[in-house]
């Protein structure tokens, strides 16, 4: 069995020369599969993923004998949804070789994503490092994926209009959003000198630290419901408080950048939002109004002379 010996960025560096004998001597099998798979046009992400995947497989099964790798994936405890992934991965690996690789199919049980209360990410975002506070309100902001969010660049933010595109990632769609004046003034403070708004964070290194900070956050608050908060909960939250604000499964889709429909649809099942989930607040002067519409707050209606605002908990 091959031991793992070259990180995926590596693998992914466009600075890197094509072919074996730009990684040296002794390098990774897996490395050069990425490389194998980069020069068919596969997305960095898609490239990342499959050597993870099998990075974990090698621990498990020798990597040579794809019956071996059939058999250890059937009886592992892993999930369908991860077998999955696993079977998809190896098939790279397994077509790279030359190997004989029957996959096995596994279909992973449908289930609904945990939506948390807006409280509990802002919770989060408010408690978090300056960098992952504000990876995490732009992913509440935009529903973007982690991979995403990263990819940002500085021509992608426009700050006299106050949006930001998203480039797309597994084939969805590009998106451009209207962002807050706070994750504005929070983006405004990074350095520019790097192309990307994030610099060179990668999603595992962002997903490893916001880990570690959600554990804390859930001991010191004392809600053990932070830490079913994942990245792509973000998404799941912003998917299902749009649907429930307009009622336009479309408007969603064309919020989450999907392709096809299907994939949207769970979010018109996933929560009936109840009238005591919000917080008001009244507004008596123009200043108090903006400050409420740009802490997320919106306008209801007006009573004795008094805007009420509501944000959802």
């Amino acid at each position: 069995m091959f031991q793992y010996a070259v990180s995926p960025s590596v693998v992914l560096n466009p600075r890197v020369p094509n072919g074996p004998q730009a990684l040296g001597a002794g390098a990774s099998e897996l490395a050069l599969m990425g490389l194998w798979l980069r020069d068919k046009g596969y997305r960095p992400t898609t490239i990342v993923s499959a050597v993870r995947n099998l990075k974990i497989l090698g621990r498990k099964a020798d990597l040579a004998d794809p019956d071996v790798v059939r058999r250890t994936i059937a009886v592992s405890e892993w999930s369908d949804g991860f077998k999955r992934n696993l079977v998809n991965s190896y098939g790279h690996f397994a077509d790279w070789k030359g190997y004989h690789f029957e996959r096995p199919f596994y279909e992973p049980y449908e289930k609904l994503p945990f939506i948390p209360l807006e409280s509990e990410l802002d919770s989060l975002i408010s408690g978090c490092g300056r960098k992952t506070s504000t990876v995490l309100q732009l992913l509440k902001e935009t529903g973007a994926r982690i991979g995403e969010a990263l990819m940002l660049e500085w021509q992608d933010v426009d700050f006299e209009r106050q949006t930001v595109t998203i480039c797309p990632e597994k084939n969805s769609r590009p998106r451009q959003f209207k962002i807050t004046a706070q994750l504005l003034g929070r983006l405004s403070r990074f350095d520019r000198k790097n192309k990307r708004v994030f610099g060179s964070a990668s999603a595992d290194t962002v997903r490893r630290e916001y880990e570690r900070q959600r554990k804390r956050l859930a001991e010191k608050l004392g809600n053990a419901r932070l830490q079913q908060i994942k990245l792509h909960t973000f998404r799941h939250w912003k998917a299902t408080y749009e649907y429930h604000r307009t009622k336009d499964i479309l408007y969603v889709m064309r919020i989450l950048g999907h392709r096809a429909i299907k994939n949207t649809l769970k979010y018109t099942q996933l929560v009936d939002w109840k009238v005591e989930d919000y917080v008001c607040k009244a507004a008596r002067t123009l200043e108090e109004a903006t400050g409420l519409i740009e802490s997320g707050f919106e306008y209801v209606t007006e009573l004795d002379n008094v805007k009420l605002f509501r944000k959802r908990k």
